[in-house]
């Protein structure tokens, strides 16, 4: 019998380390501990309906590769924004593959990030460079998001404001360190912007910035010339069919054209033809044909198409030879572009895999240390998981193909859909929204449609508890709601009564309420109920945040608890990599009423009879990326999924117990427990020792950590989240180094030049004139285990206000 696959996910397997946990937390078991933490009355009383035991990791292996060989990848000319590329292999295997760029968390702790942030700034960079703009942004999303984005910030911008503040995302700048170095960082305090809750321009939260990562590396390793080879390539092939279809008497829709060509002809006479040689085009009418070629088409497949066109014809083809390009002149480029030193450099492969090798080691990710993000849940990203990313079977898919040719996703998407559902307790899933504050915002409007549909339209009004993550009213104003705010008690609860009255208050325009669950403040409310009952009597639906889902699994769910809706974050609860803020993906789950809302697609039978228009451009949204959601339910089985949210919360109160003499644990449950995360107060710091949260967060890289959720929900906190992934002695180590941490707060108390204060401490600082107070080695060895793997920050304090006053967001030789 093979190993179970939640003994390698879960990082305390050990029954003695277990009972030793249980002991400082002051239960005799885990059962225990999970009846104080969850009321009773919302425990599922029967396990959800999956196998009991996963498969093995080489169990799931094989089977995931037969599902991977049911899916026929045929030479695609589809385009539709979609295109087969030459990646560099050395950028597959360094960063794609590589734990070291998928497991690290998006680049708020600058200092300790200062690879990502260089890769992010390459690819911000390049798109400055090929758009000819003065800014950009690193938020690489799908091209109907952008769009869509692109024309909100326009219609934002209808007044005379200043467009760099109202740019949606993420902008990578310039900045400099305490000790006058380049530094890089997210510029303007942008946080996604949904820090500015209902008032935000946008809810972008998640991009996919592994993916933009690598397209930055793209750029290095290809430069200017590489880029010009590709785009000559592509069009030349569209030139040379378009004059070799034209000889055959065939009509194109356009004289002019970059790489994509539309033909009339009878479509499903082509298509039979293509299907035969293994090539798919794109129909958008019975008599017209689009393809669009790419720069890894060879002259031969060009010869390919025509002689499909000209077998239709019953005619012979004379050969697609060179033709004039097709590109007006006017339009036709003249100006220098990528002409950054970081794209004329990196050349061979050595130079390119040494160059991504020392951008690597400037970060902190899942493989040095913990990263114990309270909300973000940044859980193992299993190997075994990971792998099947790079099959042929899934990689090379087009969103578009026939279902003919994609049996194995259409299987592994059924299958996922319906293990979701079971799992929130709900009837269907759409995998379609592209992020959580996508998945959000699509919540939402299935929402308003389902009003809609019942002739209540007005409904329009959504409550949202205080304590609510940004990303909700910023998503609700996205979908045209108007926000009401439901205030919270001085134990961080929803203030019920506040609630029920602004519900009945609003009840002829209630739409529903955003609840968070557990809440923002990582305790699982007991009047839940109660607010679930005081919504829908108001008429309302229920929301439910999935942002903490991952203290939910298997004891209980949305659907148990009462709600309508729910969105999941892949990459957190299920173990999707975050990969410098992304990718991840969102997707809904429903009540039965609100099945036929579920987003529908124009060129995919998805969603519900009556569904909301798609929120993405793919039917099913990142679909290369559900692998690893996939396996990770049937590796773990409901067995271990249950397992793996009773240990995230045994860590979490381990943790809050250990840390109860040095810490206070700002807000618990009834029974003074913590749900899966824990909010340390660090409130009296400022007051006692002149030293703040920012302080805190910049010596633990000194240790080699990167510190939990700063100020979030409350100011001057740390939210603790350690995950169901991390062994006891990892946590050991952290709480070591806090305390260690406070002591030296103690210590500094009254001293400026102090060794919490001037953190992070870098290599080149030590090694150079030394002026402070304490010496080098409590800088950069305070602990004895720090010597076995130390991580030296690359730069040290930078200074966010230079940043912001001296906007640059290029990768440039400048001086700073």
């Amino acid at each position: 019998m093979f190993d179970k696959f939640y003994t390698r996910h879960i990082g305390v397997t050990n029954p003695t380390d277990l009972k030793a946990m249980l002991d400082v937390i002051g239960v005799g078991s885990v059962e225990e501990l999970i009846s104080q933490v969850i009321p009773q009355s919302i425990r599922l009383k029967k396990p959800i309906a999956l196998p009991a035991e996963g498969m093995s990791e080489y169990e799931y292996a094989a089977h995931i590769r037969s599902l991977a060989d049911r899916n026929r990848t045929l030479r695609s000319f589809i385009g539709m924004g979609y295109y087969p590329n030459a990646i560099p292999a050395a950028v597959v295997r360094n960063v794609f593959e590589n734990p070291a760029w998928y497991t690290s968390y998006t680049p708020y702790q600058a200092e300790i990030s200062q690879g990502r942030l260089e890769a992010l700034l390459n690819f911000q960079t390049a798109v400055i460079s090929l758009t000819g703009m003065q800014i950009g942004n690193c938020s690489l999303l799908d091209e109907g998001t952008a769009a869509a984005e692109a024309m909100l910030m326009m219609y934002a911008l209808r007044s005379r404001e200043a467009f760099k503040r109202n740019m949606p995302g993420r902008i990578i700048g310039v900045s400099v360190d305490r000790l006058g170095n380049k530094a890089l960082r997210m510029s303007l305090q942008m946080r996604e912007q949904h820090i500015k809750r209902e008032k935000a321009t946008s809810n972008i939260c998640t991009a996919s910035a592994l993916m933009a990562s690598m397209v930055g590396f793209y750029c290095v390793y290809n430069g200017p010339e590489g880029l010009k080879r590709a785009a000559t390539t592509a069009h030349e092939a569209a030139a040379a069919a378009a004059r070799a279809l034209e000889a055959l008497d065939y009509k194109l829709a356009a004289k002019a054209f970059f790489d994509t060509i539309e033909v009339e002809a009878e479509a499903a006479v082509i298509q039979s033809l293509a299907l035969e040689r293994g090539i798919n085009f794109f129909y958008p009418t019975e008599n017209s044909v689009r393809i669009a070629f790419d720069e890894v088409t060879t002259p031969e497949e060009v010869e390919t198409v025509v002689g499909i066109f000209a077998e239709a014809r019953g005619r012979k083809a004379k050969g697609a030879k060179e033709s004039a390009p097709r590109i007006p002149a006017q339009l036709l480029r003249t100006s220098a572009y990528l002409t950054e030193p970081v794209f004329n450099t990196y050349r061979c492969e050595s130079d390119l895999m040494r160059y991504i090798k020392r951008l690597e080691l400037r970060d902190i990710s899942l493989a040095n240390s913990m990263i114990s993000l309270g909300s973000c849940t940044m859980k193992l990203n299993a190997a075994a998981l990971m792998q099947p990313l790079s099959l042929a079977g899934f990689l090379d898919m087009h969103p578009f193909a026939p279902a003919d040719q994609a049996e194995g996703y259409m299987q592994l998407i059924a299958e996922l859909e319906k293990d979701l559902a079971a799992i929130t307790g709900f009837a269907a899933a759409s995998l379609q929204p592209n992020s959580g504050a996508a998945g959000e915002y699509t919540g939402l409007m299935v929402i308003r449609a389902y009003h809609q549909s019942r002739g209540q339209g007005y409904r329009n009004i959504v409550l949202i508890p205080a304590s609510a993550h940004g990303t909700n009213p910023a998503s609700a104003a996205m979908a045209g709601m108007k926000i009401v705010t439901v205030a919270c008690d001085d134990k961080g609860n929803i203030d019920v009564e506040d609630l029920k009255a602004k519900a009945r208050e609003h009840s002829s325009e209630l739409a529903g309420t955003m609840i968070t669950y557990p809440s923002t403040h990582g305790v699982f409310e007991s009047r839940i109920r109660e607010i679930v009952d005081a919504v829908h009597d108001a008429g309302g639906q229920v929301y439910m945040d999935g942002a903490n889902m991952n203290a939910q699994v298997g004891l209980t769910n949305p659907g148990y608890i009462g709600a309508d809706v729910c969105h999941l974050n892949l990459h957190k609860t299920f173990a999707m990599p975050h990969g410098g803020g992304g990718p991840g993906v969102g997707p809904i789950c429903v009540a039965e009423h609100l099945r036929p809302f579920l987003p529908s697609h124009a060129l995919a039978a998805t969603g519900g009879d009556e569904g909301i228009t798609a929120v993405a451009s793919a039917p099913w949204g990142s679909a290369s990326l559900l692998p690893i959601t996939y396996g990770y339910i049937k590796m773990l089985g409901e067995e271990g999924l249950r397992r793996s949210t009773e240990m995230a919360i045994v860590n979490a109160n381990y943790m809050s117990s250990a840390l109860k003499h040095e810490y206070r644990t700002y807000y618990s449950g009834e029974t003074g427990r913590v749900g899966h995360e824990m909010i340390l107060d660090l409130t009296h710091f400022k007051h006692d020792y002149d030293i703040d949260c920012g302080d805190i967060a910049h010596r633990l890289m000194d240790y080699g950590f990167h510190a939990p959720t700063l100020s979030f929900p409350v100011h001057e906190t740390l939210m603790v989240e350690p995950t169901e992934s991390e062994p006891k002695a990892e946590m050991d180590r952290f709480i070591e180094t806090l305390i260690r941490i406070k002591r030296e707060c103690e210590a500094a108390a009254g001293q400026p030049d102090n060794v919490v204060r001037n953190a992070p401490h870098t290599a080149a600082e030590l090694c150079g004139e030394w002026t402070h107070p304490y010496t080098r080695e409590e800088a950069a060895f305070p602990l004895d285990w720090i010597r076995q793997a130390k991580f030296f920050p690359y730069v040290t304090k930078i200074d966010n206000g230079y940043g912001d006053r001296n906007l640059c967001c290029r990768n440039c030789e400048e001086k700073f």
